[in-house]
């Protein structure tokens, strides 16, 4: 295919504490212009920890856009400059207590594209020793246990909506699956 478009005008409408947005003017290939809104994210980062007996660690927290409790594998925004890896790190202690010895790097996603800059790195922490969550002032959450294979019977079956946690479930368990096979990364 090969199209792009080619950003003539940016104009930001809204800056706020999370998100900043904007309404650009692109010109298409074809020469005609179009208006795209952009959500501007500075992105962020999601751990599926699995303790030694292949327990998710996993928080339920209230969305307010949803006005419910979600199902979400423990994550947060990166700050200004801050590497993923580390800034992975910093969230699964801030919201579970956790460190892991074995940090994985599962792979980045973009969760909804058509209109948000944001990319989520995932990974994937084992290993796990307890040293006590220290969640932001904000932040109210409840921090769970449920057996991995759980885990995936829920997300298959629609029981699970946040997409960034949906991505690590399965991309956490190709991988383990490839392990217990024996078959190693290229």
């Amino acid at each position: 295919m090969g199209y792009q478009e080619k950003t003539v005008r940016k104009n930001i409408v809204f800056e706020g504490k999370i998100v900043n947005v904007r309404q650009d003017e692109a010109e298409l290939h074809t020469g005609k212009r179009v208006l795209r809104e952009v959500v501007e994210h500075s992105g962020g980062v999601a751990v599926l920890a699995l303790d030694g007996e292949q327990n998710a660690i996993i928080v339920r927290q209230f969305r307010y856009p949803f006005m419910k409790e979600l199902i979400e594998v423990p994550a947060g925004k990166l700050e200004q400059g801050e590497e993923h890896r580390s800034a992975a790190l910093r969230e699964l202690k801030e919201e579970t207590g956790f460190r892991p010895e074995k940090f994985e790097f599962l792979g980045s996603i973009y969760p909804s594209p058509g209109y948000c800059a944001e990319i989520l790195y995932l990974y994937l922490a084992r290993e796990l020793e307890q040293t006590g969550a220290e969640p932001d002032e904000d932040e109210y959450l409840n921090v769970e246990k449920i057996p991995f294979s759980s885990l995936v019977d829920m997300a298959a079956a629609g029981e699970i909506h946040d997409s960034k946690t949906l991505c690590a479930i399965f991309m956490a368990k190709e991988r383990l699956e490839k392990e217990s096979k024996g078959e190693m990364d290229e």
